[in-house]
């Protein structure tokens, strides 16, 4: 089924409602999001809200009241728990307590330079928080089909001039990097030994991975990444300062993965043998481009604003370029990106400049109708 076909219909007081999606996939189904309070979990959770799925949300506090879970009142939504992934006792038992049919791990330790800072924490939260995410799975005693979200960083990057392939190296240089290939390693030892397709029958456990590339959209408020650097300084009228003006990275609206984590566990779900796997979400190739560029369009888009090039030959290493091949995805999923680079970043500081004035629930409703209507 190819992925974002959708009806729209008014609801009461004029709102937007969602009439179908996936088939009706999601409607009823028991969907639990780890995760949930950041800025792809939040997203995720009024998307599945919206198709009628019974979403558990499990998370530490959120770490701004501007984002999209806040904002939102998603929380209110759905069921709302704080948990920490750390925490495996907490984590099993609140899997057998809810039951999940779905399961969409999100909950990490997702910014490249803090892990320099902190990187036995990276690792802790990004690998043993998977492992534990995995176990309580393994607890679950129906059927389960779990998509683990890790980076298109989880890849042993050597600077190549084509996309990374799924049945490429993991690696990476940063903790951060390595880390999440370290998750992808354990994903696929959990997946050979406690979720073999052989013993499918007995288990009726699946579990897929899926590495998306640089994921932008309204409510991200993270230190360190392109687009709330740009509206921070944006809002308070100072120049964008650009770490790494020459960094190449596939830059993507947030609802395109998302879309893509929600058509694979459909898939995963219907036919366990054939989808249990690492999946790329990427841009299409021609929404590859520098942090400048992007910070260009930010500006051109957002009305007003100048760059100041800070580009620090001493910082720590990140990756100059990087990029998916989503070969496998549009092959056996029939995923593709729908938005080219300037649709994404036009849609994103359309948020930005709205979040303040308007509902940020209708909001976000507006903008799935818009980027499913592409």
């Amino acid at each position: 089924m190819r992925c974002g076909i959708v009806e729209m219909r008014r609801g009461k007081f004029g709102q937007m409602t969602i009439n179908d999606l996936f088939g009706g996939f999601y409607r009823g189904k028991r969907v639990l999001i780890t995760g949930h309070t950041g800025f792809k979990g939040a997203w995720l959770s009024v998307w599945l809200n919206l198709l009628g799925a019974d979403v558990v949300g499990v998370a530490l506090d959120p770490d701004t009241d501007k984002g999209v879970y806040s904002l939102s009142g998603i929380g209110s939504r759905i069921i709302d728990l704080r948990g920490d992934i750390r925490d495996a006792a907490l984590m099993k038992s609140i899997f057998t307590e809810y039951n999940p049919d779905i399961v969409f791990h999100l909950a990490a330790q997702p910014i490249v330079r803090l892990s320099y800072e902190i990187p036995a924490e990276t690792y802790n939260v990004n690998v043993m928080g998977t492992v534990n995410i995995l176990e309580a799975v393994r607890e679950l005693k129906g059927k389960c089909a779990a998509v683990m979200i890790t980076t298109d960083k989880c890849y042993e990057n050597k600077e190549i001039k084509r996309g990374y392939r799924e049945d490429d190296a993991m690696g990476g240089y940063d903790p951060y990097s390595s880390s999440k290939g370290a998750a992808e390693i354990a994903i696929a030892s959990w997946r050979r030994s406690f979720f073999n397709l052989g013993d499918y029958a007995k288990h009726k456990k699946s579990v897929a991975s899926a590495r998306a590339g640089n994921v932008i959209g309204g409510g991200d408020w993270a230190l360190d990444r392109i687009i709330p650097d740009c509206v921070r300084a944006l809002e308070s009228g100072t120049p964008i300062t650009i770490r790494n003006r020459n960094s190449v990275r596939p830059w993507q609206h947030v609802l395109e993965p998302l879309g893509g984590y929600m058509l694979l566990a459909m898939n995963l779900w219907n036919e366990p043998l054939k989808f249990s796997d690492g999946w790329n979400f990427g841009p299409k190739q021609e929404s590859v481009a520098s942090v400048w560029e992007i910070a260009s369009k930010v500006i051109n888009c957002y009305g007003c604003g100048s760059l100041i090039d800070k580009s620090d030959l001493d910082a720590p290493h990140e990756a100059a370029l990087l990029m998916l091949d989503i070969t496998k995805a549009k092959n056996l999923l029939g995923w593709s990106p729908r938005m080219d680079v300037d649709k994404t970043v036009a849609m994103t500081v359309d948020w930005y400049k709205r979040y303040v004035s308007e509902d940020c629930y209708n909001l976000c409703l507006r903008q799935i109708n818009k980027y499913i209507s592409e």
